[in-house]
């Protein structure tokens, strides 16, 4: 062995026979972290009996509640959780019936996520989380082994607004692989959401893939565009209406029909909306009947200004009536825009042009909506 090596063998023997205390600071052990209550907390837990129990450990807080779209549809209570003596707050809700349902946590006053919960709804200012209770009246919503179909972002430039904006869009199982022509079915979210609601608590990717697999609707693309528009200062009313109107038809319309595969027609075009989303499909309709055979109005009502603003639509009950194959209305029997729907609908009526009204149960929530997709899509390019 050489003098050089002699020497590196000996520095590396003195190096072994350091104290740990003499080790560098980075070889050193981080101090293992103190297990908590936290560290075992399950939120929700959906039990076999459709009970739904939510926890959070948050041993400083002095209030904790939840609430969730449940209670709006009329199904139980939220409210006040309890705390155990380890700091872990819990409720127990239900049994609900099988479904998908959203709530959000409060504590202290701060609306906040369910930390044990990755399964979040996104809207244009804050989030809510979601969970599923399984059962055969989801199975129209649910996640089956059946051909699926692609949910894509695309991006585009909107001259109406002058900014980048986002649609998510639907395409069928087989999309890629044909040269096969589609219509399109426009729909729209509501209030404080954001494109990507129909494709989350929305379920629509779902909700067609499960009618296309049992034959029940046509195979089509359907277009989530972001009807949420910048807030602009001294606005009239309806306003925004006619802005995401002109989005609608001279930026995401086009866009649709230049990207994709798709019949460029009336016959091949549908629009439908909840809430906010009825509203702009409503004003849409009114002012340009020519451009969608199928409309569907969800949960919304109308103004008292209706029939004033709405008179060249209105007087014109045969060209309506000749370009619109169905016009529905669809609400709940607690939901606020129950009189508004029902409102619109005897407005209709009175001037000759065809709708039908459905009125289910329940109220304003994602759990309507999505029932009312399901029973739409069915009806549609028939």
């Amino acid at each position: 062995m050489t003098r050089q090596h002699t020497i590196g063998f000996g520095v590396a023997l003195g190096l072994l026979m350091l104290a740990p205390a003499d080790l560098p600071r980075a070889a050193a052990q981080p101090p293992r972290r103190q297990p908590t209550p936290n560290d075992t907390v399950v939120s929700p837990e959906v039990t076999s009996d459709r009970k739904v129990t939510f926890r959070i450990y948050a041993p400083k807080a002095n209030d904790v509640s939840v609430s969730g779209d449940w209670i709006a549809q009329g199904l139980g209570t939220g409210g006040k959780l309890a705390k155990d003596d380890k700091g872990v707050w819990s409720l127990t809700v239900g049994p609900l019936p099988a479904d998908y349902y959203s709530y959000t946590l409060n504590v202290d006053g701060v609306k906040t996520l369910d930390p044990k919960n990755p399964s979040v709804k996104q809207g244009v200012a804050g989030l809510d989380n979601m969970f599923l209770v399984p059962g055969a009246e989801a199975a129209f919503e649910e996640n089956k082994p059946v051909p699926h179909g692609e949910i894509r972002q695309v991006w585009y430039a909107s001259s109406t607004l002058g900014t980048q904006r986002r649609m998510h869009v639907y395409t069928p199982p087989g999309y890629d692989a044909g040269t096969d022509k589609y219509p399109v079915f426009y729909l729209l979210h509501g209030g404080g959401d954001e494109d990507s609601g129909w494709s989350t608590i929305g379920r629509a990717g779902f909700i067609l893939d499960n009618l296309l697999a049992e034959k029940k609707a046509r195979p089509m693309l359907v277009v989530m565009p972001n009807g949420s528009l910048p807030r602009r200062a001294g606005g009239q009313p309806g306003a925004g209406q006619d802005t995401f109107t002109n989005e609608l038809l001279k930026d995401v319309v086009p866009v649709v029909e230049k990207t994709f595969r798709v019949r460029a027609d009336r016959e091949h075009r549908a629009l439908a909306g909840l809430s906010m989303g009825g509203g702009q499909t409503l004003r849409a309709v009114t002012t340009h009947p020519d451009e969608f055979a199928y409309v569907g109005v969800w949960s919304a009502g109308i103004r008292a200004e209706f029939e004033t603003e709405s008179k060249a639509f209105l007087d014109h009950a045969d060209r309506v009536n000749r370009a619109v194959k169905l016009l529905s209305i669809s609400v709940g029997d607690k939901d606020f825009a129950l009189n508004g729907s029902r409102s619109l609908s005897e407005v209709l009526n009175k001037h000759g042009i065809k709708n039908e009204l459905h009125v289910s149960g329940g109220g304003h929530t994602w759990i309507n909506w999505r029932h009312y997709l399901n029973d739409f899509a069915p009806r549609l390019f028939q």
